[in-house]
């Protein structure tokens, strides 16, 4: 995932998120949210609707803010999710595969996903309005709590503990050494990860989508017109990304705990009895991580992007490389359909929402008829 203002002085101009999903994009405003699918038969299903509420009560508290973001990031990302997913499932299903795939692409998918900033629990686990069929669709939340915890703290503190006992260290796992060494083995685990899935057709797919995305929003923030000739040009990394997200949780993740691990009380009894209740002593601080990542990732993306401080983007820019595919045009075309939807709203308000119409599916044939279409919701 990625968030884009434009730089070129037009201050009034939303800021835009985006999310690559199955076989779409999801982009969201400040009070609008929208989902581009692309269909099997090559036409375009959009969803779209208002945003109302959301974190801005906390936009000016540091570190509050990041915890309320990446909530309200994860709700409307399971959101999208869903919906991309049971649109695949439906198209599968017309062509007479085997729809038991959903569950083996989106837990991958959703996991490191590109979204981002995807390491704390929401609180919700179905969007408004969702219908019967889409509740089919996996509880992503519950998923990224799990696949959090197991990736980024049981994983790497087992095998450091493994590679310290095999190795003779005998290394205390509170001391910095050891945790230092966890560091080590997570970097291993989330690249690792990521470039096994990428191997993934299905997944590949996904990445260049994530691709796509980022190329719309720089087009948007270059205040260029919406098409597929300016989207081709640009570059498919973005310093907001939640993938850079991911790789400085990680290094913030070694920094923390490197200073902290001394201090956290030693559990007196058997050496797996020991790891698991450290593991445990860990988890709670996944939201405390996740919000001084947030405040980390807006400082560099807002004053690092140019000058020598662009360095510090280096990381994140390399594994983006990994979760970035350079997508083909009628993939840029479902990218630049989610953000017009997305424009479209920010533009009409939330005076076009009728009771339930957030679970209408608007159909276009092509990505030319959307755009000759004044308003998405005419019909």
């Amino acid at each position: 995932m990625s968030e884009a203002k434009p730089e070129n002085g037009t201050a009034a101009r939303p800021y835009i998120g985006g999310q690559a999903v199955l076989e779409g994009v999801m982009m969201r405003s400040p009070s609008s949210f929208a989902v581009a699918v692309r269909r099997a038969d090559g036409s375009i299903s959009i969803r779209e609707r208002p945003v109302t509420g959301g974190v801005s009560k906390w936009a000016k508290i540091p570190l509050a803010r990041g915890v309320a973001t990446l909530v309200e990031s994860l709700k409307l990302g399971s959101e999208a999710l869903k919906f991309s997913a049971t649109l695949y499932e439906k198209d599968m299903e017309a062509a007479e595969k085997a729809s038991s795939v959903l569950s083996t692409l989106t837990l991958p998918f959703k996991a490191f996903g590109l979204a981002l900033a995807n390491l704390v629990t929401r609180a919700d686990t179905e969007p408004s309005g969702a219908s019967t069929e889409e509740s089919r669709a996996p509880n992503t939340g519950a998923i990224l709590t799990i696949v959090a915890v197991a990736f980024m703290i049981a994983l790497p503190q087992l095998l450091a503990w493994g590679a310290s006992s095999l190795f003779g260290w005998q290394l205390d796992l509170r001391s910095p050494k050891f945790q230092l060494l966890t560091g080590v083995f997570k970097l291993i685990v989330v690249l690792g990860y990521l470039l096994l899935i990428r191997r993934v057709a299905e997944i590949r797919r996904v990445f260049q989508y994530h691709g796509a995305e980022h190329k719309t929003i720089s087009t948007y923030e270059a205040n260029e017109d919406l098409v597929v000739e300016n989207a081709r040009k640009k570059t498919t990394l973005h310093p907001r990304c939640g993938t850079t997200f991911l790789v400085l949780t990680v290094l913030v993740s070694i920094v923390v705990w490197t200073a902290l691990g001394p201090l956290l009380p030693q559990i007196k009894g058997p050496k797996i009895v020991e790891q698991l209740a450290f593991i445990a002593m860990k988890v709670p601080f996944l939201p405390v991580l996740a919000a001084i990542t947030f405040e980390l990732q807006r400082f560099t993306a807002r004053y690092c992007v140019t000058g020598p401080g662009r360095l510090l983007l280096v990381p994140g820019f390399l594994v983006q490389k990994i979760t970035t595919i350079e997508p083909d045009d009628d993939q840029l075309e479902i990218a630049l359909a989610s953000m017009r939807a997305t424009l479209w709203r920010e533009n009409v308000g939330t005076e076009k929402a009728l009771p339930g119409d957030d679970a209408e599916i608007l159909a276009f044939p092509s990505y030319a008829s959307l755009v000759e279409a004044k308003d998405l919701r005419a019909a």
